[in-house]
């Protein structure tokens, strides 16, 4: 199964037009299009329409898409070279805009190659226990599709909380949903679940933006998100998570800028 298929994005006719049912699976407990979704939904979009794989993209999160409404997502080609397409993806339900993805596409063929970011040193994820959830957080939404297991604190404890604005997660999709770009886009979305980690207190936040840069994407059962909190000031946050395999490969890295929300 691809990440389109998991999402339940369906192409028409028109090969610049896609459609994204939105179903609980894809929700938030909010009961609105989870961003990391859209943006998933965006980059299997642009990829099947321009034949390209990503190499980075960035959503400005603009408002809510509720079950049961259809998402229509528009591709837009701006320029397309020999090796690299500038696109981006517009997502609405009727004349609301949902969200606007910018993005490159393309590939080279380049002898360098290497990765330069530090994984932490986690156990692996059958040896770290599961994500405890706040009640607000059960029920039929995406969490419900995903197994996670906390990685990480700041003193390498197992534990929600951390001092400095680090932790991780292991997150495991469905069984056959593969390691692309648009899982990874998905996964991004992941920086707001370091927020309650970082305070130790039942919160999170809503997305403003995700940008995800895509390194090597390779097949992995699991993948750690190595979320870090850079600041939280105005009622804001921002931060980022690295995407790693289990073999320590980098998948890619996103970043995002949150609106606060505390819960408790």
């Amino acid at each position: 199964m691809d990440a389109r298929e998991w999402l339940g994005l369906e192409p028409t006719h028109n090969p610049n037009r896609w459609i994204l049912p939105v179903t609980p699976g894809i929700s938030t407990p909010g009961n609105f299009l989870f961003g990391g979704c859209g943006l998933g939904a965006a980059i299997a979009a642009l990829e099947g329409t321009t034949g390209r794989p990503l190499i980075w993209a960035t959503a400005q999160y603009l408002s809510y898409a509720q079950p049961p409404s259809i998402v229509d997502i528009d591709v837009r080609v701006a320029a397309a070279g020999r090796s690299v397409t500038q696109a981006r993806a517009v997502a609405h339900v009727g004349d609301t805009e949902i969200l606007t993805v910018n993005a490159a596409l393309g590939e080279r063929d380049v002898e360098a190659s290497g990765q330069w970011a530090t994984r932490p040193d986690v156990e692996p994820p059958d040896d770290c226990p599961r994500r405890t959830r706040h009640r607000h957080m059960e029920g039929d939404w995406i969490m419900s599709r995903l197994e996670e297991r906390v990685a990480l604190r700041a003193d390498g404890s197992h534990l929600d909380a951390t001092v400095d604005g680090r932790s991780a997660l292991w997150v495991r999709m469905p069984a056959g949903v593969d390691t692309s770009a648009a899982t990874l886009g998905v996964l991004g979305d992941f920086v707001p679940g370091g927020i309650g980690a970082t305070l130790a207190r039942d919160a999170g936040g809503n997305s403003l933006d995700n940008t995800i840069r895509i390194a090597r994407p390779v097949p992995t059962e699991w993948i750690l998100l190595d979320i870090r909190i850079h600041a939280i000031a105005n009622g804001f946050a921002h931060g980022l998570v690295h995407q790693w395999a289990e073999d320590g490969t980098l998948l890619g890295t996103a970043s995002q800028s949150t609106i606060v929300r505390i819960r408790g």
